[in-house]
């Protein structure tokens, strides 16, 4: 595909592989962004808000035909919205939370591009079956989850085993939902 040159503003390995596994070429590029968001808005608007808020950095600063990836995830059960743990008993409290309960994950997305911010979103249902506190604190020991949402990620020991089902995109839930990525990346190499 002829898609723009593709900046990804993403140090999640995560987020890399997937667009490998596009046959998306892409260069990452880092920059620091304040990720706070203002309390009234919705899980989709956090996520969106905050992806948006990562494109902003980097406006004024693209070349030709080169466009920029950015992207947020979070884990939402019960009006709540969980970012990334700060430590093991955060991780912990999370997990708990989650266990044996239905929760959302949504992931926004920005791909600035010719000065225009081209903004989206996916949500995909989780359910987990009860797991056992040992099996927390194992998981959080041996995995320390501090770098993804909800303490958890899908292709970890947890995805693995107390993942029973999925409402909506997989690839979502591991941080970037392919699907609608590639067909706005479509969407711009036609412009």
């Amino acid at each position: 595909m002829n898609f723009p040159k593709i900046i990804l503003a993403s140090k999640s390995p995560r987020r890399q592989e997937l667009l490998r596994q596009m046959d998306v070429d892409f260069e990452i590029v880092l920059k620091e962004v304040d990720e706070s968001y203002p309390e009234s808005l919705t899980p989709e608007e956090v996520a969106v808000y905050i992806a948006e808020k990562k494109a902003k950095a980097y406006d004024g600063s693209l070349e030709g035909d080169e466009a920029v990836l950015t992207a947020d995830t979070i884990v939402t059960i019960d009006g709540l919205i969980l970012g990334k743990p700060v430590d093991e008993a955060d991780a912990v409290r999370m997990l708990k939370l989650l266990s044996g309960r239905v929760h959302r994950v949504v992931t926004g997305v920005c791909i600035l591009y010719k000065q225009e911010y081209n903004l989206f979103h996916d949500a995909s249902q989780v359910f987990f079956r009860k797991l056992t506190d040992a099996e927390i604190a194992g998981y959080v020991a041996k995995y320390q989850p501090y770098d993804k949402a909800g303490a958890y990620g899908i292709q970890e020991w947890v995805g693995i085993t107390a993942i029973q089902r999925i409402e909506g995109s997989y690839t979502n839930v591991v941080g970037l939902p392919t699907e609608k990525v590639y067909q706005q990346l479509l969407r711009l190499s036609a412009l």
